[in-house]
């Protein structure tokens, strides 16, 4: 089994490196998702065609894949090297971001009608109307895809450790190489996955139930493991989470 000095140098070293890439990928998905998902509501359709032309893109395209391109067909075509750790959260926070754009457009399209219009009677602009009237409706709608989400994102984070990041993933596959036990070591990369999802899951069900009070909704009830049991867990995936 893992001893204390292995523990010390590379274990919680790539626990913690596992943590940064997971709330920076994360912080760029969401910078990216809600620009785009908006902008696929536009009137305009050249606007819509060139966010969807993103999405098509980055939902098409293997993340693992577009993770080698940037280690290292970069440097061949443009002459500049990003640094590994960088290269997996830009591939990351760039595939989940497309994700979550079309969670963002979901969850805009279910607003109703009348209440878009109601902000068209009062003379809202566009932009007062997603601010005011349509994002905030939408938001509590948007957090269980959005949790399923970004737990998928840290799943996907242990690809890094193929582009030589010294992720946790990385650290146990060192640490299986030197003992050839296979079966501790990965059971407790297991372990820590879970407990991570299941500490991100609870964070972002007293998010949910804070947005859902903000607008007058009774938060929904659910069991110690229930923001795992999500209804939206494929939906998270597939994009269509929300906009029910």
């Amino acid at each position: 089994m893992m001893t204390s000095d292995f523990i010390t140098a590379w274990f919680l070293p790539g626990l913690w490196i596992t943590v940064q890439i997971t709330v920076y990928s994360a912080a760029l998905a969401f910078v990216i998702a809600f620009p785009i998902g908006v902008l696929r509501t536009s009137p305009l359709w050249i606007v819509r065609f060139l966010a969807g032309t993103y999405f098509e893109i980055f939902r098409g395209t293997s993340a693992l894949v577009f993770m080698f391109w940037m280690a290292f067909t970069v440097p061949m075509l443009f002459g500049y090297s990003f640094l590994p750790m960088a290269a997996g959260v830009l591939a990351l926070g760039m595939t989940y971001g497309a994700y979550g754009s079309e969670i963002v457009r979901g969850a805009l399209a279910a607003v109703p009608v009348a209440q878009r219009e109601a902000g068209v009677a009062l003379n809202f602009t566009k932009g007062q109307r997603l601010r005011k009237i349509e994002i905030p409706q939408a938001w509590p709608e948007m957090l269980p895809p959005f949790n399923n989400l970004l737990i998928e994102l840290l799943k996907g984070t242990s690809l890094v450790s193929l582009i030589a990041v010294a992720d946790m993933t990385f650290a146990g596959n060192l640490w299986r190489l030197v003992t050839a036990e296979s079966a501790p070591v990965y059971t407790v990369l297991l372990v820590v996955y879970f407990v991570l999802a299941f500490l991100l899951t609870r964070g972002m069900r007293l998010l949910e139930r804070h947005a859902k009070a903000r607008v007058g909704q009774a938060p929904e009830k659910v069991g110690l493991l229930g923001g795992l049991r999500s209804k939206s867990s494929i939906d998270a995936v597939t994009g269509t989470g929300g906009a029910k």
